[in-house]
């Protein structure tokens, strides 16, 4: 019997992260999110009860702080990790439980990508990166050899950063921003090249 498994989000990121589910032979059983007006999802039930404990689910929630509140209230087994056929991933990626990756996306040699991550479609993410949990690298980012990106990151769509850089937990990189520093944490960053606009709170 193959993997069966819930999705904790009923959005359009869900409709995306269960096409990779069904891409790759995983039974979708149906989609848990908290909007009662939403019954059905791709053909799939909604519900707003979580799931049995045995159940296998993963969090199909775009929003980096969200996904991280849901994931912590199960426990860790209960997670798969989903990567669309269409992917290029080296052998030697260490990907851990509850991370995305979709197509398109290339992830080269020796990158570790931490749990509950989104690697968004065409994303490359070049050798010897660390990605940390929680984070979101969105379409068409490229991310040059040797970056480390921070826990709860958003990179926007389009953004390039160059090789060696640093990107600190919870910041958030806008779209088409190219990134030539290091990013102190909670940073918000825009343009060509890169500028600090804003420094959220240390969580």
């Amino acid at each position: 019997m193959g993997i069966e498994m819930y999705l904790y989000g009923a959005s359009g990121h869900g409709k995306v992260v269960a096409e990779i589910a069904d891409e790759i032979g995983i039974t979708l059983k149906g989609f848990i999110d908290k909007n009662k007006a939403i019954k059905v999802c791709m053909g799939v039930p909604v519900s707003d009860i979580l799931t049995p404990e045995n159940e296998k689910i993963f969090v199909s929630i775009g929003n980096n702080k969200i996904r991280k509140e849901i994931s912590q209230t199960f426990p860790k087994d209960r997670f798969v990790k989903l990567v669309h056929p269409n992917a290029l991933i080296s052998k030697s990626v260490r990907l851990k439980p509850g991370t995305v990756i979709m197509g398109g996306a290339t992830v080269n040699a020796d990158t570790q990508i931490g749990e509950h991550c989104i690697i968004n479609t065409n994303a490359s993410v070049d050798h010897d990166c660390i990605i940390e949990d929680f984070v979101h690298i969105a379409p068409n980012v490229a991310l040059a050899g040797n970056v480390s990106v921070g826990e709860g990151t958003h990179i926007g769509i389009g953004a390039c950063v160059i090789q060696g850089i640093k990107i600190g937990k919870w910041c958030t990189i806008g779209a088409g921003t190219v990134i030539i520093r290091d990013v102190e944490d909670g940073a918000t960053v825009v343009g060509n090249p890169g500028r600090v606009i804003k420094i959220n709170p240390k969580k």
